[in-house]
């Protein structure tokens, strides 16, 4: 009688063999460490998935038995937006029944202010992980880099710095969310006419995909419609407020408007004081319930949901899985923006009243006390 293969579980040594490479590159693939290119790490994970390889059970165990601390880096600007993203990454904590874990969440002005004084500041903090939003790439790619070369992966969360070293991003679709909006205008506005966007900051790559994705499915889509110079907020409702007014009061004004920060509200008060929010198309950025009348009553003609929640609730589960498991996520996850009218406004809005944000799984967006700027034993 034949004896019945049984290989047994696969290892790192056996995706090298099927690969024909190193063991040490392997595993730098496998825990998202720098040295390899990104097309020898998709096959890497590609043949890992392949095999089912599945991660050290013994390692893991031995990882429950200690205490995980992750920081949350966010801004404590748009509340509407950040408030959601952070209840998002505490839902997924208190999923992690029999985990010693400590988040600490950290605050800071809006990006960049304060910032980059943090995440410096958090190079002694001795994180297992970290979770922020990254503003000028420019500016925290070095810090990143020293974070990461210390042992302390980074999951970037609504924006992204994608040369950093940084483990993963997860966010929404930057370009499409611009994309969907550009051809909102084209399909309502018929005749030639001019169309402006207003932003937070281009330095945030979140905001500049936004722009990029607008611009590029205007040209495409309605050549009739003209592109103004962009106005930046610097996510300043003050800003905002100026720059909307000052954008009445040119020459070259437009009949259109693209809010492509979730900071609107100082945008749509302008324009309602100045009475021109009857006469002007504007699409605007996420949903919270000071938008909903703005919706109900066709004074903005939609909103792009960008879903906080569920972007937060991904960010903390690759994270965990790779300090738990060593299952490196995908370098960038992005998520389909939700597009809200006035049509299909209440299945958001009763959620969103609810505090519940509509996923794909039904997760439940619990409310907690638990300040923002403190840490959180799970």
């Amino acid at each position: 009688m034949k004896k019945e293969n049984n290989p047994g579980p696969v290892g790192i040594k056996d995706i090298a063999r099927h690969l024909g490479i190193s063991i040490g590159t392997v595993d730098r693939a496998l825990h998202a460490r720098p040295g390899i290119s990104p097309q020898t790490r998709a096959r890497v994970l590609q043949t890992a998935k392949k095999l089912n390889y599945q991660p050290n059970v013994a390692a893991r165990s031995l990882k429950l038995n200690r205490r995980l601390r992750i920081g949350v880096h966010l801004p404590h600007q748009i509340t509407s937006f950040f408030d959601p993203l952070r209840e998002g990454i505490r839902e997924a904590a208190r999923a992690m029944a029999g985990v010693n874990l400590e988040l600490d969440f950290r605050t800071y002005p809006h990006i960049g202010q304060g910032d980059l004084e943090l995440l410096e500041a958090g190079l002694g903090q001795h994180y297992d992980g970290l979770i922020m939003t990254p503003g000028d790439p420019a500016k925290f790619d070095p810090v990143i880099r020293k974070l990461t070369a210390q042992g302390t992966p980074v999951i970037c969360v609504a924006s992204d710095a994608p040369r950093s070293g940084r483990l993963a991003s997860v966010s929404v679709d930057a370009a499409i969310s611009g994309g969907i909006a550009a051809e909102l205008f084209a399909r309502t506005l018929q005749r030639p006419a001019l169309v402006a966007v207003i932003t937070g900051d281009l330095s945030t790559q979140d905001h500049a995909e936004k722009l990029k994705g607008f611009a590029a499915t205007l040209a495409t889509t309605a050549p009739h419609l003209s592109l103004l110079a962009t106005r930046e907020t610097h996510e300043r409702p003050q800003d905002a407020r100026r720059e909307t007014l000052a954008l009445l009061q040119s020459r070259n004004r437009p009949a259109g408007i693209y809010v492509n920060t979730a900071n609107s509200l100082s945008v749509l008060r302008a324009l309602e004081e100045r009475g021109a929010l009857s006469h002007t198309l504007v699409v605007t950025t996420d949903l919270f319930p000071e938008l909903i009348p703005f919706l109900e009553s066709g004074r903005i003609l939609a909103t792009l949901y960008q879903r906080p929640f569920t972007q937060g609730k991904a960010a903390f589960e690759a994270l965990i899985r790779y300090l738990l498991d060593g299952v490196a996520p995908e370098p960038v996850t992005r998520f389909a923006p939700h597009i809200v009218l006035r049509s299909n406004l209440p299945i958001f809005a009763d959620r969103l009243i609810g505090s519940v944000e509509p996923t794909e799984a039904g997760a439940q967006n619990l409310r907690s006390d638990q300040p923002a700027s403190a840490s959180t034993v799970l």
